[in-house]
């Protein structure tokens, strides 16, 4: 079929084209390997975590340092001071999280984000949120405060509670609870004592998330390589100017 069209391929590799695939192919392989090697440091983080679990209870946990994404188990008591953050949405349906102070047996209380509860259809009502009663054992991550938008303005002061706020940094819940860690926890799931919709999305990156990253960096150089090769294979023939230089 190529003799009787005059056309063959024939390998002519384009400067330009290898120039481009020169500079991206090690880019791309790079981003692989930082993220395996980023794999390999949440896999020691994890088994780090691990086991600190074992060995550390909570009040020293907090005395060596808190980091956000840790899995974290506590036992102990709900208190009676919650926040509740606004304007937060599940579905379209408006909403509050429910911020909670828990009391461990042993060590400082810690803010909990209980989950996504409804809100009643006037702005003058407040969800009820209130706590169960007992001693439990809830497990979640540590997270970060809801801090507020660099441009927002300033709150008015709330009074009572459950008190309805629009962002609770670390240092604004600390005027009611001054022992607060730096850190809070979110609940694992909605089947945690005093949950409410705790369906989170991940905010952790775990090893297995980087491995997935790393996958798609080496597939992209893969097809940039196969798509270089391609391309340099040219029609060649009478009616084709490459043959005339």
């Amino acid at each position: 079929m190529s003799d009787l069209l005059g056309k063959t391929r024939h390998w002519r590799l384009d400067w330009r084209l290898l120039i481009f695939t020169g500079i991206f192919f090690p880019v791309l392989v790079g981003l692989g390997i930082w993220q395996l090697s980023r794999a390999d440091e949440k896999t020691e983080q994890l088994a780090q975590w691990q086991l600190e679990a074992k060995d550390l209870a909570w009040a020293e946990l907090v005395a060596s340092g808190l980091q956000s994404g840790r899995p974290v188990t506590l036992s102990g008591r709900y208190g009676e001071r919650s926040w509740l953050l606004d304007n937060r949405t599940r579905n379209g349906a408006p909403g509050y999280e429910v911020l909670t102070v828990f009391h461990p047996l042993q060590g400082p209380p810690v803010l909990i984000n209980r989950g996504w509860v409804l809100a009643p259809r006037t702005r003058d009502r407040l969800p009820d949120v209130r706590t169960p009663e007992g001693v439990f054992t809830v497990a979640g991550r540590l997270a970060e405060y809801p801090e507020p938008p660099v441009l927002m303005a300033r709150q008015a002061a709330p009074e009572g509670w459950p008190r309805r706020v629009q962002s609770l940094p670390a240092k604004v819940a600390r005027v009611s609870e001054p022992a607060l860690p730096e850190l809070m926890m979110r609940l694992a799931d909605s089947g945690q004592a005093g949950a409410f919709r705790a369906d989170w999305k991940p905010d952790y990156m775990g090893p297995q998330t980087h491995y997935g990253y790393a996958a798609q960096w080496f597939a992209l150089a893969v097809a940039l390589v196969i798509l270089t090769v391609v391309a340099s294979y040219r029609k060649t023939g009478a009616d084709n100017d490459n043959d005339h230089g």
